[in-house]
């Protein structure tokens, strides 16, 4: 007696063309972005390219922007990854009808669509408003620090960079005379050294941090006069209680340099030290939907309240969604008498923000009435409960695309383009939720019934 197994034939062909159907469950998120996508305007993306039917096919753009999505929606943003992936695994196949899009073709799309994008975001949000999420009543906005896709030691100063700046100068015209007197001055050779050419790409970048570097200048020399008196009375304060302020400490040495790889992003105390990176800012309903996704490279969080209070209300107006924001929650961090008479008069939002501790007993300076009237308004039993939902409302979505998708750096470089790629992760972020909604909506299916027994033969049956 032999084993009976399933025969195994690797090489059999099939009869008829299979169906991507029946590859995937009709519930799994595949199915849901392909559905997302089709009902996107995607007009922005498909006005890049030709109507006249000349050159080599494209990828279609719905088929790229929602492998991109569902990259994204599971954690996978690297070009190289999501290439293998499209080979291996079957939702990826899927997704693309068994084409395979190759890394330079997926990162050139993002590239070249990095505006386009992160308008998705809307497109996004107006799905999951149709599906009845986005509740309003309470809006808890946080930062969280993300990391730029640079090293943290490529960081210099303004006479590190003019150095390195008059290396690379002095090198390409040594290389040039070199040229020179090799081929002639009225001849030119086949192409550039490879190492000239990416001297002149890093020589960009040197140039550029530079130039932001003189702008950073200025602006404090602007500002000097200004905060000069203010450094002499907290330097007397600090001597007067027996403590020296050291003019060279470290934060103010970071803050004096830039990187050479990513010129735009800056050092920031993040919650595990100082991160090279970005402040990315969200508005989240009280389901856990991303209402705004902003990125600011000022370290603090004060002055990001009011543009992501106006940027979550312009998305949900282009989004379709009506009502307004009830309360909003937000920590200390964001607390200024300015953003609490802005924000309150903003949509008629009402602010729930504990203010920064008040003027000790004696100071000369008087308490601002804005902060007396938020403490007396925390001070109530309801405002308090409300409040004390904010962590609830927001942490868990920066621990999901933290912890559960992996996403702690950006893959792409530059303010404009990080800008782009945190909104697709909130994007993401929103398709998820608008999945698991519903699955959890669809009604279960009826279990098989059990097959009644056929007693015609027993009852014609001859007794024995």
């Amino acid at each position: 007696m032999g084993y009976n197994f399933r025969p195994v034939e690797r090489d059999q062909q099939y009869l008829l063309p299979p169906s991507l159907r029946d590859w995937l469950p009709e519930d799994d998120l595949a199915w849901l972005v392909l559905d997302a996508v089709g009902e996107m305007d995607l007009g922005p993306i498909h006005a890049r390219y030709r109507t006249d039917g000349w050159g080599a096919p494209a990828f279609d753009p719905a088929m790229m922007t929602a492998l991109l999505l569902y990259a994204y929606a599971t954690g996978e943003r690297s070009s190289r990854r999501i290439e293998a992936r499209c080979r291996r695994d079957i939702a990826y196949r899927v997704i693309c009808a068994n084409q395979v899009p190759d890394h330079a073709t997926i990162a050139r799309f993002r590239a070249d669509h990095e505006a386009a994008l992160g308008h998705l975001f809307t497109e996004v949000l107006r799905l999951c408003g149709a599906a009845g999420l986005g509740s309003l009543g309470l809006v808890a906005i946080d930062g969280t620090k993300l990391a730029a896709d640079a090293s943290r030691h490529a960081s210099r100063g303004a006479r590190a960079l003019d150095t390195e700046i008059e290396r690379i100068l002095a090198e390409a015209a040594a290389v040039d005379a070199a040229e020179d007197e090799q081929l002639g001055p009225d001849r030119q050779g086949d192409e550039l050294p490879a190492g000239l050419t990416e001297r002149s790409s890093r020589l960009a970048r040197l140039q550029e941090a530079r130039r932001q570097l003189a702008e950073a200048d200025a602006e404090r020399q602007r500002r000097a006069e200004g905060d000069l008196l203010r450094q002499r009375e907290r330097k007397a304060r600090h001597e007067h209680a027996g403590k020296t302020v050291k003019p060279d400490a470290e934060h103010r040495r970071r803050w004096a340099e830039r990187n050479t790889t990513d010129p735009d992003s800056r050092m920031m105390i993040g919650g595990s030290g100082w991160v090279l990176g970005y402040n990315a800012q969200a508005a989240v309903a009280e389901d856990g939907l991303i209402l705004a996704a902003e990125l600011s490279q000022a370290p603090g969080d004060a002055g990001q309240l009011v543009p992501l209070v106006e940027a979550t209300q312009a998305n949900l107006r282009a989004a379709g969604l009506r009502g307004r924001i009830g309360t909003l929650l937000a920590d200390t961090g964001y607390w200024s008498q300015a953003n609490f008479e802005a924000v309150e008069t903003i949509g008629r939002t009402r602010l729930l923000i504990p203010p920064r501790r008040g003027p000790r007993p004696g100071s000369p300076h008087p308490p601002r009435p804005g902060a007396e009237r938020m403490r007396r308004r925390l001070a109530r039993a309801p405002d308090r409960a409300r409040y004390n939902r904010r962590s609830a409302i927001v942490e868990p979505v920066f621990g999901q695309i933290k912890e559960i998708r992996g996403i702690r750096r950006f893959r792409r470089r530059g303010l404009g383009a990080c800008a782009s790629e945190w909104r697709l992760i909130c994007a993401s972020h929103n398709l998820l939720k608008l999945w698991r909604t519903s699955r959890a909506s669809r009604p279960p299916s009826p279990p098989p019934r059990a097959r009644q027994p056929d007693r015609r033969q027993d009852h014609h049956s001859p007794r024995g």
